[in-house]
């Protein structure tokens, strides 16, 4: 390996010893020469044997001791002992494809301006069940309908130049201590660098994770939904358009479906089938506007998959609009997320140690004055 690589991997895991080898395995089969890269792993409080599974792979290990400190956390540790131009951040379980890294490389080497890419999960996710397949495949759906120049940021396999990750205040690690909307608050405060984030869903990774139905609904109103609806709100930018999720579709599909819901509760109320009849019409048109999200489910799972997954897909829009609601409530109430007492209060009077407490005083999305 050089001594500046161009490309410095770095990867956080948790209790993630089950399924290292294969993704520090991929990236070691990877066709981007050796001597170019080099891979960070940070073991984020584990208490498995993940420091001793990831020191047979990687270059670096950083093992962080006691309890975990949250992704954000994790990825600005590896990147202080980085050397690379470009900053590649790829998941636990994320299974890189053999040419990940080369088209990372060249797309940042054929655009000087690029200020940061990211890619997509591939149509091929082994975790079995209708949900695990339905997370993963409608990932891969969004990213590939929306490639082009974005407004967000995704680290399960996305990489920023250094100078402008430094530049950014690198993750905010102070507001988000667990797996959350980290890597989309970066991004926009890499965007209000004015440097480019591109969309590029050729650059793709295989994801591992499998997905029950608690754990969907955990992770889109606990870890996305409501920290994102509280960023947006905070932002001022709750109407914008911009963002993968944010499209108009996606906000009528939410008001239609919550429309349903209001109309069948009102059937007792109003002694009528009529709001009965609106109501199917209403989830008929959000079945409608979804439409080639159902067309690429029966091409790449067949029709009976695409039809099995729509109550899924409705449950998404149920999930968006309470996260509004929690979101604009909470924002309301006590203002943006707060780490715990014990960290703020080291914090507050600047006690350095190891592992270092999170720092607030980054640039973050959340800085009070911000648009």
């Amino acid at each position: 390996m050089s001594d500046h690589p161009l490309l410095s991997i770095i990867m956080p895991a948790h209790n993630a010893a089950g399924i290292l080898p294969r993704s520090l395995g991929a990236l070691r089969n990877s066709s981007f020469p050796r001597d170019r890269w080099e891979l960070v792993v940070v073991d984020d409080g584990s208490a498995d044997e993940t420091s001793l599974i990831a020191a047979r792979y990687a270059d670096t290990v950083v093992t962080m001791p006691g309890n975990p400190h949250g992704p954000a956390y994790a990825r600005n540790r590896g990147f202080e002992v980085t050397r690379g131009d470009i900053i590649v951040f790829i998941d636990a379980d994320c299974v890189a494809h053999s040419d990940t890294l080369s088209r990372i490389a060249a797309l940042f080497e054929a655009q000087p301006e690029l200020g940061a890419a990211f890619g997509s999960y591939d149509d091929k996710p082994p975790a079995s069940g209708i949900m695990s397949q339905y997370r993963n495949l409608i990932h891969h759906h969004v990213h590939h309908r929306n490639a082009g120049d974005v407004e967000t940021f995704w680290a399960g396999a996305g990489a920023v130049r250094r100078e402008v990750f430094a530049e950014a205040g690198m993750y905010d690690e102070w507001h988000y201590s667990r797996p959350q909307i980290e890597d989309i608050e970066l991004g926009a405060r890499i965007r209000r660098l004015g440097r480019r984030i591109l969309l590029d869903p050729a650059i793709q990774v295989t994801h591992l994770k499998k997905w029950t139905l608690r754990a969907v609904i955990r992770t889109d109103l606990r870890d996305r939904g409501i920290p994102w609806a509280r960023l947006l709100m905070h932002r001022g930018a709750m109407m914008s358009t911009g963002s993968l999720n944010l499209r108009w579709t996606e906000k009528l599909g939410t008001i239609l479906v919550w429309g349903a819901v209001a109309l069948v509760v009102s059937v007792p109320i109003m002694r009528s089938w009529t709001p009965l009849w609106v109501a199917a019409g209403c989830v008929a048109i959000v079945l409608l506007l979804n439409l080639p999200l159902w067309v690429f489910f029966a091409r790449v799972r067949g029709p009976v998959f695409a039809v099995l997954v729509m109550p899924a897909h409705l449950m998404y829009y149920l999930i968006n609009g309470i996260s509004f609601g929690v979101g604009l409530l909470l924002q309301h109430l006590i203002g943006p997320p707060l780490p715990d007492p014990t960290t703020s209060a080291y914090a507050e009077v600047g006690v350095q140690r190891w592992p270092p407490i999170p720092t607030k005083n980054r640039p973050s999305s959340w800085t009070a004055g911000d648009p």
